[in-house]
Formats: structure tokens, sequence, C-alpha cells
């Protein structure tokens, strides 16, 4: 693609500069700190794509959320989870900065904002959790200032009805072969004998760092291991991320502390075929449902 250096470079800092926003925004729409890094990485591509022929832009940021919104909303539908909702009341008043309302936004578990309506997420999303105005956030959304008071009122109230529900969905499991998998991986890469985990590897495993670089087969993967022996602040666990088998990584400094990071492993016939690490974009982590086992 062609782009003058004098336009992609100043775009790239700002995407770099925004992707953990606009991924906290991409994971509430999608539910997920996983589908929302994939949302997010589909959006940045577009709005690249969209470069050569944008023109002048006046509000970049601006022009990035309206990208990774209709990015989200494009995998909400091939996802066909949402159903249509009536209309909101355009004359709903709302008042636009409650410190209480957004604290309950910004504690509020992923799954949590599925259960609303994608007009009434949008709003909370972008003002109670991101900080918007009514002026942007109308300007993103591409509709009209009672709408988004409208989506405000409504969210918000349900949000509150939420919070007080119990969480009952049944805790993950992993089968016995899974488990194994996962044990032996986390276990050779925390002796740091990479070379027996590259005897884990299929032939055509594919890794992705993600927000940095991608690398397909045994040869190119292999020097990502060797990174990683170059560091020692890192101690894995096995654990889950939304329900989802993962290697969650410690700071072995404060081995009691959060998770920093995940990583993401797939599987075929006892060999590792997929990595994805988010060493470097762990902004993913920091609204994700982690459980360590």
């Amino acid at each position: 693609m062609n782009i003058p250096s004098e336009i992609r470079e100043p775009f790239a800092r700002l995407f770099g500069e925004m992707r953990p926003k606009l991924h906290r925004y991409c994971a509430r729409m999608t539910g997920s700190v996983i589908d929302g890094e994939d949302v997010l990485q589909e959006a940045l591509t577009k709005a690249f794509e969209a470069l050569p022929n944008a023109g002048p832009i006046a509000n970049p940021e601006g022009w990035l959320f309206r990208i990774a919104h209709n990015a989200a909303l494009d995998f909400l539908r091939r996802r066909a989870r949402e159903k249509a909702f009536a209309d909101e009341d355009p004359d709903m008043i709302v008042d636009p900065v409650n410190p209480i309302v957004e604290r309950q936004a910004a504690a509020a578990g992923l799954h949590t904002f599925m259960r609303l309506p994608v007009t009434q997420r949008s709003s909370v999303i972008m003002m109670d959790v991101l900080g918007y105005s009514l002026q942007e956030i109308s300007a993103v959304l591409d509709t009209s200032i009672p709408a988004v008071k409208a989506g405000l009122h409504r969210g918000r109230g349900r949000l509150r009805q939420l919070a007080d529900e119990p969480d009952d969905r049944p805790a993950p499991r992993l089968s016995a072969p899974e488990r194994l998998l996962l044990d032996a991986y986390i276990d050779r890469f925390n002796a740091r004998d990479f070379d027996a985990v590259r005897d884990m590897l299929a032939d055509e495993v594919r890794l992705e760092l993600v927000a940095r670089t991608r690398l397909n087969g045994r040869k190119e993967v292999g020097t990502y291991f060797h990174n990683y022996s170059q560091v020692r602040n890192w101690c894995f666990v096995p654990g889950f991320v939304e329900d989802r088998p993962a290697v969650l990584v410690r700071d072995s400094d404060d081995p009691a502390a959060r998770p920093s990071y995940f990583i993401l492993l797939g599987w075929r016939g006892g060999r590792l075929l997929t990595v994805r690490d988010f060493r470097h974009a762990r902004y993913a982590a920091e609204s994700a449902q982690l459980l360590v086992l």
C-alpha cells in the first residue's frame, strides 16, 4: 500500500497510542478481550486501507473510533447475537457527568455489557468507561444527542439491575488430556527447557505476538523461544481467560500479583498448532476475567 510517509508515520503513532483505549471499547462491545483484539486488528487494518483516500481528517481519534465501532457492529452481526430492540425515547433526560455510574460501568464485567442492547452499550462505554462527551459520542455513533442520552439513561439503569444479580455461570473445566498438554508446556517453559518446548510444535505452527508480529513454521517460531530465554521476569501458571484454557503470566518477583498477560495455545493431535502471546498487549488482561488453576 503506497501511503506517503508524512501521512503514514503520524497515523502509525496514533494507532499505537490509541490501541489500549480502542481495545477497551471493542472488548466491551463484543464481551471478550480476545474477540475485542480481533475486532481492533480488523479496525486498524481498515483504517490503514482507508488512509490513501480519506483526505484531511479533522478528528483522527473520532475517525478511528468510528471505524472501530463499525467493525464491532460487523462482528456482532456475524455472530448473530443481537436482536432487534425498540427505539429509545429521544426526550429522555440524563446527567452526563455522574461519578457513581462511571464507577459502576468501569467495574462491570464484559459479559454484563453484552446484556445491554448495542445503542445502550456503546453509549455507556464511551461516556462512563472512556470519558467522551455527548457531542463526541454522537459523532462517533452517527446519532443524535437525545438518542445518546436515552441510551445512557436506559443502559445505566440496566447495569444497576444487573449488578445485584448473582453470577451463577458454571466454573470452566479442563479435560484430562487438555490439562496434561497445558501442564507439560508450562513445566517445560518454566524450566527453560526450550528444546523440549520446540519438540511439542507442529510443523505448520503459527504464532502471533499480538501488536508486534506473526511467525509461521517451526523454524520461525523457534526464535520466539530464544527471546523468552533472554528475560527472567516471568512465571507461567495454568488458568482460564474468559473460560478459555490459557497460560497466565505472572511477575516472577511478585508471584501473588494478578497475572499481567496471557498466552492462548491451540493443539491438534497432541501438537502445538497455534500460539497467541499477549506480552506486548497487556491492556487485554486489565479487564479480562482470569482464573488461576
